[in-house]
């Protein structure tokens, strides 16, 4: 007999679930969830062809939380990268040109809006009430991969991660997407919203709706709404001099998609960029509350400097970095030696300019990787000195294998990034 599939962000939600079903009538069986749907929760139910929908609304009225899993059709064949010169987080403007042009809009004045355009944030915050606060963000971009499915869950993860540094959980989704109407396989784009969706089922929110246009090349993401406690907010402008810096992923996502482009990356590392850009930074936020971290960000394009200015200048003190310290993506360090450098590199480095101190003997490529624009990276943490190893222990068991120690915050406000 044909079955749906119903996929639940916890275990303890799948096992209501399945009592609710049974009560409703519907003949359900609690499955392992296979390993290439990949969400949060290893568990799943089935019920028959059809009743899916039926299930899903009986059980929203129990507040049980459900979703009907779409296989994802048949491989398009398509190769996403054919129609792009840079995607990802590399297509982004240049951050000193956004800067200035977010300088030029007037200020907001709103007692409720906890976190707005003045600390270059990852997101929005809208305090609703004492006890909750609206984190309010969107992103999407050109193809980063040739495959559409895993272009789909990279653009999702990353739309899905600025929630996450902010400290907060998914709720809902509204997919964007920007496809067009002939010269690219419809298919394709089915492949992109499945990828996409698997994804937010895995961060424990719901696809709400979208909106497309017809635009070439194709562009996707996610505008996605979350909620954090208003005391509880992670911020670039909260990090505290004597703090450790910690990254959960690590670099070199735009190099190894540089590098392929070119076929000068190995098969293994393209793919270990790959696996890197599509997992979430759902446990990272969970283990950042746990020890009470209040400042963070997420690094992507405008570099791990460029994201580290950004709390430097926002909090107001000195962010210093040991480079030998930081995480790499294997092959990256000899791609660059190569000259396989994105464009997006040397334009972080034009945004930080002056306010990074790069110690005379700091080799040329680890000062490249440094700008790397990345696409879906981590999240790095300014975590008190007590706490940091914990929490960098705890990130390797939650798969953040590269989590690592890699500088302080000091009190001196120049330079504001010391690069040793």
């Amino acid at each position: 007999m044909k079955t749906n599939l119903l996929l639940f962000a916890t275990t303890r939600a799948v096992i209501k679930g399945e009592e609710f079903c049974r009560a409703a009538g519907f003949e359900v069986n609690v499955v392992a969830v296979p390993k290439d749907i990949s969400p949060e929760c290893g568990m799943a139910l089935t019920v028959p062809a059809g009743q899916g929908e039926n299930a899903v609304k009986m059980l929203a009225t129990k507040n049980i939380v459900a979703q009907v899993y779409t296989e994802p059709s048949a491989n398009s064949g398509f190769d996403l990268l054919t129609t792009v010169e840079q995607g990802g987080c590399s297509a982004k403007l240049p951050a000193g040109l956004l800067i200035e042009a977010i300088k030029k809009l007037p200020r907001v004045d709103n007692p409720n809006l906890l976190v707005g355009l003045d600390t270059v944030d990852d997101a929005g915050v809208y305090k609703l009430t004492d006890e909750i606060a609206l984190i309010e963000t969107t992103d999407f971009f050109p193809p980063i991969c040739s495959d559409p499915y895993e272009f789909g869950q990279i653009a999702a993860t990353n739309a899905l991660s600025d929630v996450f540094a902010m400290g907060g959980r998914v709720l809902t989704a509204m997919n964007l997407v920007m496809f067009p109407a002939d010269g690219v396989p419809l298919e394709a784009l089915g492949e992109i919203l499945a990828g996409g969706q698997s994804k937010v089922l895995e961060a424990g929110g719901v696809i709400a709706g979208g909106h497309t246009i017809a635009d070439y090349p194709p562009k996707y993401g996610l505008a996605v709404t979350g909620v954090v406690h208003p005391d509880r907010i992670i911020a670039n402008h909260q990090a505290k001099p004597g703090e450790v810096l910690i990254l959960s992923k690590p670099l070199g996502t735009g190099v190894l998609v540089a590098g392929k482009r070119i076929g000068e990356a190995a098969a293994a590392d393209y793919r270990a960029a790959i696996d890197t850009m599509r997992q979430l930074n759902r446990h990272g936020a969970e283990i950042m509350q746990k020890h009470n971290v209040r400042a963070a960000t997420d690094i992507t394009g405008f570099g791990l400097l460029g994201h580290a200015f950004n709390i430097a200048n926002a909090s107001k003190l000195q962010l210093r970095i040991e480079a030998g310290k930081v995480p790499l993506l294997p092959g990256v360090r000899k791609l660059v030696e190569l000259g396989c450098i994105p464009g997006g590199a040397f334009r972080n480095l034009d945004y930080v300019g002056a306010a990074v101190e790069f110690a005379p003997n700091l080799p040329y490529e680890l000062k490249m990787l440094l700008n790397d624009p990345q696409t879906s990276g981590g999240l790095l943490m300014c975590v008190k000195a007590e706490n940091a190893q914990a929490v960098i222990a705890e990130l390797r068991d939650a798969g953040y294998t590269f989590a690592a120690a890699i500088g302080e915050t000091a009190a001196s406000t120049h330079p504001a990034l010391a690069i040793y």
